[in-house]
């Protein structure tokens, strides 16, 4: 069995793996790649967020068409969605994706080695394919090996009728109905995805809002948002079956008052969270220990147990965010390099890629509530923003928490048009600790959605906003 020697070796090339390869090869480490499926990308690139962001758009053109055309002046007849090309654009998009991958791997020296990745000890690497065997030994290894989707318990994932996000990605023809089990982020996109189709989408949300981990403000703002595509929201729902019949689905349910509930539809997609995806990677015999989740144990500077090895994103504790991932990537490199990086896991921004996009950073109003943090609050309606009615984007707002004390912004939560845009600014802001009054102060183009910010925290300052 042939060994290659390599300074640093990452498993895993999602967002995390790829950026940290590249960082530690930009530094002057001889760096290899372990992938073990046979496209670069990782679940991102590949059935994750960017498939899943290929599809929003196009079926958020369709709806506009079908929507708001008309009121532009612009007038078509016998509108149709031709739903093979619909999935052939989005798979176009993935393979240009991976493509870049690829090349970025030459143009940074990294050596790409395809295979299941398997510790032999803290030093040695077993990486098998069908095609071979071989050992790469490094000095230090990252593992950024993500994770994969969670199901039910008593719930068996056919991959026909009972589905993951994977398989709703690349379905043979669009279906009539589906029910989604998780009102998450995955959830409310894909459903995003059909509804605006014409597909009959139903919700199936255990908690009693969508989006429970953004503030509660945005999943009640997101939930009439999506009623208006006709989504079927059924929150406080425990799902307890889900049968494929050959013919349909079958999802079996207690609703908000317990009663038993049944719903018959061609698809049934579980999106109830992900897990971290460690499976054959042989911890034990490089002395990695994992959490009783699954998750591997790392300190602050994300080494393992064993001081040569390092993890990332997904397989870690922390939102499982691909941002996240590539800082984390970054970071670990510069660790290794004798650099002093350093992350705020309190700023990284949250984002669902719906129409109205919802973005968020910082604490919820609920997490302040909690703590008994005395604050303030400034909330700008989308509705008042002229941008937002020349582009016929008016669901939403903005809202802005801020500390009664030295007017300190605690957190940023927006809903409405290009949010995953608009909160960038906010991270700065937030970053820089840049005050209320700074933030208001600021120069806004106009007109821009961001200018909803301005009059936010002008609300928040106590000084009133401009155009409201």
């Amino acid at each position: 069995m042939n060994t290659s020697n390599y300074d640093i070796v990452v498993i895993g090339s999602g967002p995390g793996g790829y950026v940290s390869a590249i960082r530690s090869a930009q530094l002057g480490y001889k760096v290899a790649l372990v992938e073990k499926y046979d496209t670069l990308g990782g679940t991102c690139t590949n059935v994750g967020c960017i498939p899943a962001k290929a599809l929003l758009d196009s079926s958020e053109h369709y709806h506009k068409a079908d929507a708001q055309f008309k009121t532009h002046g612009i007038k078509l007849s016998a509108l149709q969605l031709d739903f093979n090309q619909f999935i052939h654009r989005k798979n176009e998009v993935v393979k240009q994706n991976a493509s870049g991958l690829v090349y970025l791997m030459k143009k940074n020296r990294i050596d790409v080695h395809h295979g299941l990745g398997s510790f032999i000890d803290a030093t040695h690497l077993k990486v098998s394919s069908d095609k071979a065997e071989q050992v790469l030994a490094s000095k230090y290894f990252v593992i950024a090996t993500g994770s994969k989707p969670s199901s039910l318990p008593g719930i068996t994932i056919d991959k026909k009728r009972i589905i993951f996000s994977t398989e709703s990605l690349s379905l043979p023809s669009q279906p009539a109905s589906m029910v989604i089990i998780g009102g998450g982020v995955i959830g409310v996109e894909l459903a995003s995805v059909y509804a605006r189709i014409g597909t009959k989408v139903t919700i199936l949300e255990y908690a009693d809002s969508l989006i429970p981990t953004m503030d509660r403000d945005l999943g009640k703002a997101l939930q009439k948002s999506l009623a208006g595509l006709s989504i079927d929201i059924q929150l406080s729902s425990k799902v307890q079956t889900a049968v494929n019949t050959g013919e349909a689905a079958v999802v079996g349910y207690l609703d908000k008052d317990g009663k038993q509930q049944e719903l018959v539809a061609d698809y049934c997609l579980v999106a109830v969270g992900r897990r971290p995806y460690t499976d054959g990677l042989n911890l034990q015999a490089a002395g990695v220990e994992a959490e009783k989740n699954g998750k591997i144990k790392v300190n602050n500077t994300l080494q393992t147990t064993t001081p040569n090895i390092y993890a990332i994103g997904d397989v870690i504790s922390g939102p499982m965010l691909a941002h996240k991932a590539e800082e984390e990537g970054t970071l670990v490199a510069e660790v290794i390099h004798g650099l002093r990086p350093h992350m705020n896991y309190h700023l990284i921004p949250g984002v669902v890629y719906t129409w109205p996009e919802v973005a968020g950073v910082g604490a919820t109003e609920e997490e302040l509530k909690a703590k008994g943090i005395v604050y303030r609050v400034g909330k700008f309606p989308y509705m008042a923003s002229a941008r937002a009615r020349a582009s016929m984007d008016t669901e939403g707002f903005v809202k802005v928490l801020v500390a009664e004390a030295y007017n300190e912004v605690l957190g940023v939560h927006v809903i409405g048009p290009r949010a995953a845009d608009v909160i960038g600014q906010a991270v700065v802001g937030m970053a820089h600790e840049t005050t209320a009054d700074e933030m208001a102060h600021l120069s806004y183009a106009h007109p821009t959605y961001s200018e909803a910010l301005k009059d936010a925290f002008l609300m928040a300052s106590g000084k009133g906003a401009i155009n409201i």
